[in-house]
């Protein structure tokens, strides 16, 4: 495990117990914990997008803003679902983000996940084209926004106010070596072939829409096999990433105890449920005492395949209790994975 990070869907609501109750207090403490996540070596700082509920919904704000407080950390998404995006706008956006923090954006798309909003991307102005899917639309916008973060011209120059310029103008500013680091979050296994095909790195959480009987973790493990096997063959010039979500949740104190001890996310299995008409696996959460989960991690088959680890906070919490939770995570649970903290 080279690296881990913490993956917030930046939840805000008046909610008993929640100290995350606005969306202004949800990003101010998005930021304060990132910060705070790099003082203990964590190495990155990923939020979810989430759009018509009360959730993050806009990135590169929060991002650029992170950026700026901090010197180390990555920063990213898990994931921007491409549907609703301009890929044009967004590939300024990704650019001027990763200009502002040197080069350390990294950025997890996709297709997206069920929202609250029925055909939501529509009221953003994007519905499907004769004979596309979502998935297809999804994947169109992909292709042109990865296509404009690489310089690719994307508009007719008019020679009348551009210099005398002819042909495709790009779009501005560009940041190099941002391509390679655009993730595509694959819900099976034949998204992640594809992912592959096209030479970005795989984002995989803790959720696939197949379920083939295996344990969540055999199963994601051979999402990720396959991953690097079609990666090996299609012959791309740089080492891809791979990283992988779990929920884990150390109890060390009485404050844990009270929220987490008698949770049902103790009962340590795997759940099978039904997304937009697929049978999706749910993986397990690891719940208890840091030495057991110590354990129980090692003995997770895609946690031990990935490279990069993100951990799933309960950001309404508040930023002291999240930046106490990576703190056991990075002191007694993740240095028996291999990780070594970046600040040492």
């Amino acid at each position: 495990m080279e690296r881990i990070g913490f993956l917030s869907f930046g939840h805000w609501g008046p909610g008993q117990g929640s100290r995350t109750r606005t969306a202004g207090e949800a990003l101010v403490q998005g930021i304060e914990l990132a910060v705070a996540a790099e003082e203990l070596g964590v190495d990155g700082a990923f939020f979810r997008v989430h759009h018509f509920a009360r959730q993050q919904a806009s990135p590169f704000p929060l991002l650029a803003a992170i950026a700026a407080r901090t010197h180390r950390i990555e920063i990213g998404t898990g994931v921007i679902d491409m549907r609703y995006e301009n890929p044009l706008y967004m590939a300024e956006e990704a650019a001027a983000t990763d200009l502002i923090s040197g080069g350390r954006l990294q950025l997890g798309i996709s297709r997206g996940s069920p929202e609250p909003a029925r055909q939501g991307a529509s009221a953003f102005g994007y519905v499907p084209l004769d004979g596309e899917t979502d998935a297809d639309m999804a994947r169109r916008h992909t292709e042109v926004f990865r296509k404009a973060i690489t310089g690719a011209g994307v508009a007719e120059a008019d020679p009348r106010y551009a210099g005398a310029a002819t042909g495709l103008l790009p779009v501005q500013p560009q940041s190099p070596g941002l391509a390679e680091r655009i993730w595509w979050g694959a819900g099976t296994r034949k998204t992640a072939v594809w992912a592959a095909e096209l030479g970005m790195n795989l984002m995989s959480s803790t959720l696939l829409t197949e379920d083939t009987g295996v344990p969540f973790h055999e199963l994601q493990a051979e999402q990720i096999q396959l991953f690097r096997d079609t990666w090996q063959a299609a012959g791309h010039s740089h080492e891809p990433r791979i990283s992988v979500s779990r929920s884990v949740l150390p109890i060390v104190d009485d404050e844990d105890r009270r929220y987490f001890a008698g949770s049902a996310l103790r009962d340590g299995r795997d759940q099978v449920g039904i997304i937009d008409g697929f049978t999706a696996r749910f993986g397990k959460s690891y719940v208890g005492e840091p030495d057991r989960l110590a354990e129980e991690l090692a003995a997770d088959s895609a946690v031990q395949a990935a490279d990069t680890l993100l951990l799933t906070v309960p950001n309404q919490l508040g930023v002291e209790f999240n930046a106490k939770l990576l703190g056991h995570l990075a002191r007694h649970i993740a240095p028996s994975l291999g990780w070594i903290p970046s600040n040492r």
